[in-house]
């Protein structure tokens, strides 16, 4: 085995368990918080679906891209194939879809009370449960037909136009109806965000309004920060980082698409930043957004 495909496994693996131990560290820590008697706030109800969907985009390519890196004959059978693909897609729109209902909640919890969204604070806690399950089944939906595209590595014999990932291969669609499903893709993942670099365009606004209100205020008390602003920060960080990594692995992705050999040098690079989100998240949440809202023992 070549060093640099052990590096890449050791990668994979470390990426993976770190990960999922952070995802679930957090949602024990949510779940301890509620059991101790702090009141369940609708922004831990994101949060908990964030994680599973995290959860599950590190399972579905970390452990099969680990396992690939350290034994290159290493091949999924046909229905662990259809799996991995698609909840691995799944889970990504789901993550994409609660990190921006994530931010336009916490951009309208915090806006002024004479803001014309402050009228949607009351309304909005019951919409975030419906919201939720949408995008789930949203998701689920769009993907579906992956099912019928990825087969395992050892069929490749009887297709003629195909794209090896590894450990399985895809069919290539149609011209038509790859732009049909690209269309869709991209229509979801635009208003997905535009609706963060709103709600974080909103959120910087409104803190910067809020700090030039309180300039004359006295100094130790202008230094104090809120939790809700804590939690504005840490939300700021959340997004950026999930904006400028998924718009990174979306233009290797595309990058792939119109290379016609299979470099397995990109197919890593762009699982590798598709998890990191997932790993990195959860570090994030746990280390000072559930810290400021809902105090646990660590």
């Amino acid at each position: 085995m070549a060093s640099r495909d052990k590096a890449v496994g050791i990668f994979f693996l470390s990426q993976t368990i770190l990960g999922i131990l952070g995802n679930l560290a957090l949602l024990c820590c949510l779940s301890l918080s509620n059991l101790s008697g702090n009141k369940a706030r609708p922004i831990d109800l994101i949060i908990k679906h964030l994680s599973w969907a995290n959860i599950l985009v590190l399972l579905s390519k970390g452990i099969p891209q680990t396992v690939a890196a350290f034994d290159k004959t290493y091949s999924l059978d046909n229905s662990l194939c259809k799996l991995v693909f698609y909840f691995h897609r799944v889970a990504r729109g789901v993550s994409l879809g609660a990190t921006s209902l994530l931010s336009v909640f916490q951009a309208i919890t915090i806006s002024p009370i004479n803001s014309k969204w402050a009228q949607l604070k009351a309304r909005v806690p019951r919409i975030i449960g419906p919201s939720l399950g949408l995008c789930w089944t949203l998701y689920l939906l769009i993907n579906s037909f992956l099912i019928t595209i990825v087969t395992k590595k050892n069929d490749k014999g009887n297709l003629t136009n195909f794209r090896q990932f590894l450990y399985c291969v895809v069919v290539k669609l149609s011209k038509q109806s790859y732009i049909a499903y690209a269309i869709i893709l991209a229509s979801n993942d635009v208003i997905c965000l535009g609706l963060m670099i709103w709600a974080s365009g909103s959120m910087v606004l409104n803190l910067f309004q809020h700090k030039q209100r309180v300039k004359h205020i006295h100094r130790s008390l202008s230094t104090k920060s809120s939790p809700e602003k804590k939690a504005t920060q840490r939300i700021l960080i959340l997004v950026g980082s999930f904006v400028v990594l998924y718009v990174t692995s979306v233009t290797l992705m595309m990058y792939f698409s119109f290379q016609e050999g299979t470099d397995t040098w990109v197919v890593n690079a762009n699982v590798a930043l598709s998890a990191c989100f997932p790993a990195l998240c959860p570090f994030l949440l746990i280390r000072h957004y559930t810290r400021d809202l809902h105090p646990c023992s660590t």
